[in-house]
């Protein structure tokens, strides 16, 4: 019992022990808590400032350019179709993808064997029309004349019955006489009657061969065109396309062979927004003719060519929107049907506008312009237009002021900025970077573009001679080893 007593009485005095540390750490953590609230705040915070590439202002006068893309078209496209049918056997030495033909050149011939017998059939049987139509007329004056000796008789028998008729008034002659006489004259009159059926049966003869004539002679011209036909020529200068003939070949009457495309009457169509047409005529009331330029994308090089706007399209096609307009390219340089290229076109000159880069102007319309103390102020433009990766905008009144190049999410109206006054040239287009190549890689690009049979002549000089200078420009690189694969 003494044992168990005293064992009660350590375990009361330790947790008696730990209740009073317990109670000695909570007075002085509270004590601590208040020492530094009565302390008073931290240390100041300093207001943050932000670099940002600044640039005047400058209002002037400003061309847009439209930027749109089409297809080349030509202005003269012929389907050439086999005229006749039958073999081919003999083929022009131009006629193949791609083969220039001159006007009136013999693209082909077909084999004229049943046009050849069709034609002196034709001819034989116009000399038998003809012969046919000699006799007729012979006929004709034939039965004239038997018409015309029948009258005679009449007239010698009509005198006889006279000569009759006087004998019997006079008591001379005798009624059996004058009737017999006028038996005569009835048999004259029947005899010229028939004579008359005759004549009138070979004026039709007549007639008739030369209707006959007249339709050999038709016959004839019908098998001379279906001779001629049998050989097809080119109606003018120009190339020939999607050509699928060869010697030896049988072809149908009206089977298309290739096309012949005249590549010096080249035009462009291209599609613009219904806003963008109408910025393009702005208060006139027809379609200007503007200049366009016409630019095909070659490797890196842009083979440019210029045009002049001609004309839209009368109607909207089922399903499309906007205008397709039509531009007449003046020398198509190395540009070829079905080519899709970039189309540039002058708008007319708007007064009072600034360029700026597109990363100035934010989602809201507004720009951040630099105030007293190097503060941003939001000031809100009017939009014209968007030109790539600048923008046309109208700012009254901000002529001078100097406006931050590129807003970023930190930026804001309030904000003081550290403004870098140099950025100006982000506003000019930068120059096309180049590189240094080396032997190798030089020997292997010059050797793509020399087997390349599909670049024009001259902008193929001009590729081999940028490839063999110390610098090239990296995107031409870049877009002929696109096409090698590597």
């Amino acid at each position: 019992m003494r044992f168990f007593r005293r064992a009660l009485t350590g375990l009361f005095l330790v947790a008696i022990t730990l209740g009073l540390l317990a109670m000695a750490g909570n007075t002085i953590y509270g004590a601590l808590q208040d020492r530094m609230a009565d302390a008073g705040g931290g240390m100041p915070v300093r207001e943050r400032v932000f670099a940002a590439e600044v640039a005047t202002i400058a209002l002037g006068t400003q061309t847009p350019i439209l930027t749109a893309f089409g297809e080349i078209r030509s202005r003269r496209t012929l389907e050439l179709r086999a005229p006749a049918e039958g073999m081919v056997i003999e083929l022009a030495p131009g006629f193949e993808e791609g083969g220039a033909v001159a006007a009136g050149q013999v693209l082909l011939r077909i084999d004229p064997a049943q046009a050849d017998s069709a034609l002196a059939s034709a001819r034989t049987d116009l000399r038998d029309a003809d012969a046919e139509l000699a006799d007729a007329a012979r006929a004709v004056d034939l039965a004239a004349e038997d018409v015309a000796a029948a009258r005679v008789q009449a007239d010698l028998r009509a005198r006889a019955l006279a000569r009759q008729q006087d004998l019997l008034a006079r008591g001379v002659g005798s009624a059996a006489s004058v009737e017999d006489a006028e038996l005569a004259v009835a048999n004259a009159g029947q005899a010229v009657l028939s004579r008359r059926q005759a004549l009138a049966q070979a004026q039709a003869r007549l007639a008739q061969a030369d209707t006959a004539l007249e339709r050999r002679r038709i016959a004839l011209a019908e098998a001379e065109r279906a001779r001629a036909e049998t050989v097809l020529r080119a109606e003018f200068d120009g190339v020939l396309a999607g050509v699928n003939l060869v010697e030896g070949r049988l072809v149908n009457r009206n089977e298309q062979i290739a096309r012949l495309i005249d590549p010096d009457a080249l035009e462009v169509a291209f599609r613009i927004s219904t806003a963008q047409y109408a910025q393009l005529i702005g208060a006139g009331a027809g379609l200007p003719a503007a200049p366009v330029r016409v630019v095909l994308d070659v490797f890196g090089l842009d083979l440019a060519s210029g045009a002049v706007l001609t004309r839209e399209s009368g109607a909207v096609e089922a399903g499309q929107s906007g205008r397709l307009l039509f531009a007449s390219i003046d020398v198509p340089r190395g540009l070829r049907v079905g080519d899709f290229v970039r189309v540039e076109l002058e708008e007319p000159p708007l007064d009072g506008v600034a360029r700026l880069p597109a990363t100035a102007l934010g989602s809201d319309g507004q720009i951040l312009v630099l105030g007293p103390e190097d503060r941003l102020e939001g000031v809100s433009v009017e939009l014209l237009r968007r030109q790539g990766d600048a923008v046309l905008i109208r700012a009254p009144g901000l002529a001078g002021r100097e406006v931050v190049l590129a807003r970023t999410p930190v930026l804001g109206a309030g904000i003081r900025v550290n403004p870098i006054r140099d950025a100006g040239a982000g506003l000019a287009p930068a120059e096309p970077q180049t590189i240094a190549l080396d032997p190798d890689r030089r020997a292997r690009l010059i050797a793509f573009v020399e087997a390349n049979g599909f670049i024009p002549a001259d902008v193929k000089a001009r590729m081999l001679d940028q490839l063999k200078e110390a610098e090239v420009p990296a995107q031409m690189v870049e877009r002929i080893e696109s096409r090698m694969g590597s």
